[in-house]
């Protein structure tokens, strides 16, 4: 029984004219029929006086399953991306008119309103410094806020200058500086608040809108929410 010599060329990766083409082009389920085609040909053309060893045949078959395997499993991963997609955008948008602390350094300060700050730790600190500077990178005011376990903490600034004063409404930076107790630093990163107006995809990914004043940030890039 004469059968498609290119059929081998797919099984094992590679084109009929010499070149490596891979398995892209080919799905789970189209290499499993062909590894069935191969298996019947080489049974109806094996040698009668030296047949395929059961160990051999065993093996073809268990190559087959594992194929037809990989198959299910890509079905089953593309199910379950769906559903987390899906309950992604669902949770999302719970989060409309909410607010978060994502990365970033600004901190708003309006008419009665001062906006929260964060910082994020990768390990427990001794000691925590907070610098607020204004537009020209002037220093407005420092505080000392002890020692934080790692992870993610949010405070609030009473909008005071050194001097105790109110200052001018507008945007101002936060600096964190984070030391252990032995003086060596830790890791940190400020956070700054946005307030989740929207939900949209952007590439197949959940983003939250936040103004804007604001980029836009992947659901998975908020750290708190408020």
């Amino acid at each position: 029984m004469a059968f498609d010599s290119s059929l081998v060329s797919r099984v094992n990766g590679t084109s009929t004219t010499g070149g490596t083409s891979g398995m892209g082009a080919t799905s789970a389920s189209e290499l499993g029929e062909e590894f069935m085609s191969l298996l019947v040909a080489q049974l109806n053309n094996q040698d009668p006086l030296n047949p395929m060893q059961n160990s051999e045949f065993t093996s073809q078959i268990a190559q087959i399953n594992t194929v037809s395997g990989i198959d299910k499993l890509n079905d089953t991963l593309s199910s379950i991306t769906g559903q987390i997609d899906a309950s992604q955008k669902l949770q999302a948008s719970a989060m409309v008119g909410r607010g978060v602390l994502v990365e970033g350094n600004r901190i708003q300060v309006g008419k009665d309103t001062v906006l929260p700050f964060g910082i994020e730790l990768d390990d427990d600190a001794a000691r925590v410094t907070a610098t607020i500077t204004d537009g020209s990178g002037r220093t407005i005011n420092q505080y000392d806020l002890g020692a934080i376990k790692a992870g993610v903490q949010s405070f609030s600034w009473d909008g005071t200058d050194e001097s105790k004063a109110r200052v001018e409404d507008g945007t101002y930076q936060v600096t964190i500086a984070a030391t252990d107790g032995s003086g060596r630093a830790v890791a940190s990163r400020a956070l700054q608040y946005g307030y989740v107006s929207g939900v949209m995809t952007s590439n197949n990914t959940t983003k939250l809108d936040l103004g804007p004043n604001m980029d836009s940030v992947a659901f998975n890039d908020v750290k708190q929410i408020l």
